[in-house]
């Protein structure tokens, strides 16, 4: 095996740009915030700065638990590999009990005291450190279907059930994508990956077909103007914020989508705030941003030695890849909606958190590429 965990301990600064890439998106995401709660803060709450508030002091807690990932001892972090992912496990299946606090009629949330934690958002993380260390410890036998196949399917398996009880479908489709990417990068035949997207499919569209709302939201999806007024709603708005933009958008606080038209204008759907109050330009600065982070992101996981370090890097990358892309995806009408949070920008501790945490690793890592 390429590297141990007793290899050389030499190590180097974090990368700057990353650390630069980071606190911009952060940051931009508390602008936007701002511009796009105040309304709704006011009519809820009688503060206008409620939600910006509370996500400065999330972003304050995403920042410590980047430092402390970012400082932390890569032994502590791939040691406890089993413990994370027993975690994940403990949370999700908490939601299913008295202490998981419901909305929409979804068990997706912790509560505790006034803070809401939504465990899908940690056990992405877990889940990447496991498939990591399984892959980096397994090489000699991952072309195996006993070694090699078995046990990431099942562990991601338990995790995806945990989630459709809750339910939650599409935290299910985003666990199992990274199960997905991570197998084709750690080894596992490909055969064994074509046969399991079929499975997955057909799963996928049962329980789809067998749900009215989701079959409801699917065929909003292909139509949403078809429904307009019903489940087509959100995405309609999302499409006419998007619209309103044009160039150079109406600028920063002047958007009307939030003025109650587009629900969750400061949650999932954020992104199209910021195209309509930003505009085209705005958008395409954005996705500058955002492809300079993933670039240096992929730039740490390829200049990597040790196999487990690249396996972890690549991961944690892909949570955030995920996370951008699906959400973009969304707001968009690219893909049937689904609530996923745009990493650093949209309102949430549980997200924001996850998202610096998953950084502090990459920025951890980066101080073992060679020079």
């Amino acid at each position: 095996m390429s590297g141990t965990l007793n290899a050389k301990s030499t190590a180097g600064r974090p990368d700057p740009w990353l650390v630069t890439a980071t606190l911009f998106l952060g940051g931009f995401g508390l602008i936007m915030v701002l511009s796009s709660s105040g309304i709704m803060a006011e009519r809820v709450y009688g503060d206008t700065y409620f939600f910006f508030k509370r996500q400065l002091l999330y972003t304050g807690v995403g920042l410590v638990a980047m430092a402390v990932c970012m400082q932390m001892p890569r032994r502590l972090l791939y040691g406890m590999t089993y413990v994370w992912i027993m975690a994940a496990l403990a949370l999700l299946a908490l939601c299913l009990t008295p202490v998981g606090f419901s909305v929409n009629g979804a068990s997706r949330w912790i509560r505790l005291g006034p803070a809401h934690i939504q465990p899908l958002e940690f056990a992405k993380v877990a889940l990447v450190l496991y498939l990591a260390y399984f892959f980096a410890r397994k090489q000699e036998l991952v072309r195996t279907f006993s070694v090699g196949f078995l046990p990431p399917f099942i562990v991601t398996g338990v995790l995806c059930v945990l989630l459709l009880l809750q339910p939650d479908f599409g935290g299910a489709v985003v666990l199992a994508g990274l199960l997905f990417f991570m197998c084709l990068v750690g080894g596992t035949r490909f055969s064994y990956l074509f046969l399991s997207l079929l499975f997955a499919a057909g799963a996928g569209w049962l329980l789809i077909s067998s749900s009215p709302y989701r079959f409801k939201r699917w065929t909003a999806f292909l139509d949403p103007f078809a429904s307009a007024q019903n489940e087509g709603y959100q995405l309609v708005q999302s499409l006419y914020a998007f619209g309103s933009g044009r160039i150079f958008g109406t600028g920063l606080g002047a958007g009307k989508q939030k003025l109650f038209f587009l629900p969750e204008a400061h949650n999932d759907f954020i992104m199209a705030v910021v195209g309509e109050e930003l505009g085209f330009v705005g958008m395409s600065l954005f996705f500058i941003a955002i492809g300079f982070f993933l670039w240096r992101a992929l730039r740490i996981c390829i200049k990597l030695e040790d196999l487990q370090d690249r396996f972890t890097a690549f991961g944690v990358t892909c949570v955030l890849a995920l996370g951008m892309l699906l959400n973009l995806a969304v707001v968009l009408g690219t893909v049937p909606p689904k609530g996923v949070a745009m990493p650093f920008i949209s309102y949430g501790g549980s997200s924001l958190t996850a998202s610096f945490i998953c950084a502090g690793i990459l920025l951890n890592l980066s101080r073992r590429v060679p020079s």
